[in-house]
């Protein structure tokens, strides 16, 4: 059965753009090529930060020196798994933010990310003095599958063997280590 189709009057939102073949089907290189125009000036358009923005700023080094300071995390989260609805929302100073952008529940506090190897996860919670929830753990050692026991899991006997006597790399073991206890702190800028 044919499906209906119905077109949609874009030719108010296009008008100032040229081109037509990019507004026919997805074409971004017709479109830049069509619309680009080089900028030969300087920086003189832009604005400076806002006070709230340079307020916030401050508020982030110093806790950057704080955690640095610190040997490195002044928190961590050792049970929540981060997830883009785990946490509350977390402020700098919430009545400067505009956009409500941390993480995990609070100012630098790590979030836990055991899906690319609870080993890795743990190890990167115990190099900081944190220990994972047991209950956590139980969950990421003995009844979910990781992304690295997934991979082991395909290694037949012989990729095995090239990997542990280093015939063969950049198998994907380790693959996360840089967000196992992942740092995104944002403000508004």
């Amino acid at each position: 059965m044919k499906q209906l189709e119905k077109k949609v009057d874009n030719s108010a939102a296009w008008k100032d753009f040229k081109g037509s073949q990019w507004q026919e089907e997805i074409d971004i290189r017709d479109f830049i090529q069509q619309n680009f125009k080089q900028y030969n000036g300087d920086e003189s358009f832009l604005e400076g930060p806002t006070e709230a923005t340079t307020t916030l700023n401050q508020k982030l080094i110093d806790l950057k020196l704080k955690e640095r300071a610190a040997g490195g995390v002044l928190d961590a989260d050792t049970k929540v798994v981060s997830t883009i609805t785990s946490h509350a929302p977390g402020y700098l100073d919430k009545d400067l933010e505009k956009i409500v952008g941390l993480q995990t529940d609070k100012p630098m506090k790590k979030a836990l990310m055991p899906f690319g190897g609870i080993r890795m996860a743990k190890d990167a919670l115990d190099a900081y003095g944190f220990k994972i929830d047991p209950e956590t753990d139980h969950v990421f050692s003995d009844l979910v599958k990781t992304h690295n026991q997934g991979v082991f899991d395909a290694y037949t006997p012989e990729i095995r063997r090239a990997r542990h006597y280093k015939i063969i790399t950049g198998l994907p073991d380790a693959y996360a280590r840089g967000r196992i206890i992942g740092d995104f702190p944002r403000i508004a800028l």
